[in-house]
């Protein structure tokens, strides 16, 4: 009797469950139920920053189901996850209401650019502003957008059979015209400043104490998802063509495989992950501006995976988590010598620890096999032995 195999070993299931149990539960009870001056206290400002490394983990997952599984190196995966984050910021924008600095109908920035003069008819707020006083709507718009914008790149860029550092540099000429077309006052979604001063989400105080705990919560359980979603895609047989065609495109093409296919929906997927981490960016942190989607941007989160493991799902939120935490403490201690840091560290990791801290285990395995494991003396009879001439 055969048994088919199981999709989580005790083991993960385990790992997966006290992790959850420990973020998901522990972590909002210690901010919500010990006092101020208690040693555990979770603070509120380190329950926001916990819910923006999730944010970025989530991103770091999207980013390396392209480049980790598929072989894809995108350099605008900030891009998406920007888009998200603007979609989700301008239904938040609308319910300011009249509480801004104007005390206007519209945000700030568009009494500020005298949009009433250009939009009389409707008061200001430009037409495509309008349905996203619907949360739903904007909802929809967080997964819609980035997942249109993908699939309309990846099915230009598939069907003309680029890859390689072209696609990375085509992904990055992306983002940067996106970047510059927000950056205009003109685009309608607020140039160099963005969206921002947000008061109220699904008609709660967005920087009450109880709000910041559940969106932290719902960051873990969206990562959380996003992790259970990617483990059963990558363990399919999607996943394994999936990974035939990082490993040998070519030979993929030759057993009657659409590959572009393939990369068209893995590029699609990630962008809609990229999105959704995006959206829940924004509310904890107060703020969504172009900066956000910028290259460098996207080449953070690719830091991100090599310095956790590309190839792992576990490896990109632990790069992700270990990189901005270290990110926080930098700019505060040696702020102009960041960008050092971040170089440096993933020129060490692609040098010497090219699995990223999760193949660190392993590496010390190997490293204690090739110097403690005993050698065998050689057998002396096997030296003195003379083979025995054939016979004629």
């Amino acid at each position: 009797m055969t048994h088919s195999p199981t999709l989580f070993s005790r083991r993960e299931l385990g790992v997966l469950f006290a992790t959850a149990l420990i973020a998901l539960v522990v972590v909002p009870c210690l901010n919500a139920f010990l006092p101020v001056e208690h040693p555990l206290h979770v603070s509120n400002f380190a329950i926001t920053l916990y819910g923006k490394y999730l944010c970025y983990a989530i991103l770091a997952v999207g980013v390396n189901l392209l480049w980790g599984y598929t072989g894809l190196l995108s350099l605008g995966q900030a891009l998406f996850f920007s888009l998200g984050g603007y979609a989700l910021g301008m239904h938040l924008m609308l319910k300011i209401g009249k509480l801004g600095q104007y005390k206007a109908d519209i945000p700030d920035f568009m009494v500020f650019l005298e949009f009433p003069k250009r939009y009389p008819e409707t008061g200001g707020l430009p037409p495509h502003w309008l349905p996203f006083h619907n949360f739903s709507f904007a909802v929809a718009a967080v997964i819609i957008v980035p997942a249109v914008v993908a699939f309309i790149f990846g099915w230009l860029a598939f069907r003309s059979r680029i890859k390689g550092v072209y696609f990375s540099i085509l992904s990055q000429a992306l983002t940067y015209a996106a970047t510059l077309l927000f950056f205009r006052n003109d685009f309608t979604f607020g140039g160099n400043n963005g969206l921002t001063d947000f008061k109220f989400i699904l008609g709660a105080d967005i920087n009450s104490p109880d709000t910041k705990r559940w969106l932290y919560v719902a960051s873990g359980v969206l990562l959380l998802l996003v992790y259970l979603l990617c483990r059963w895609l990558t363990s399919t047989k999607f996943g394994l063509i999936q990974r035939a065609v990082r490993d040998s495109e070519n030979r993929v093409l030759f057993s009657g495989y659409q590959t572009a296919h393939f990369k068209l929906f893995v590029f699609v997927l990630s962008a809609v992950i990229c999105g959704l981490g995006g959206a829940l960016y924004v509310p904890q942190v107060g703020i969504i501006n172009p900066s956000e989607m910028s290259p460098d941007k996207s080449l953070e989160s690719v830091v991100w995976c090599a310095v956790g493991g590309r190839g792992s799902l576990v490896g990109p939120i632990l790069g992700a988590i270990f990189v901005n935490a270290l990110k926080s403490y930098a700019t505060r201690a040696f702020a102009e010598q960041w960008l050092y840091v971040l170089g440096g560290l993933f020129i060490f990791v692609t040098l010497f620890m090219p699995k990223g801290i999760i193949g660190i285990p392993e590496q010390l395995a190997g490293l204690r096999r090739r110097w403690f494991a005993p050698k065998t003396p050689p057998d002396p009879t096997a030296a003195s032995a003379t083979p025995t001439p054939p016979q004629p």
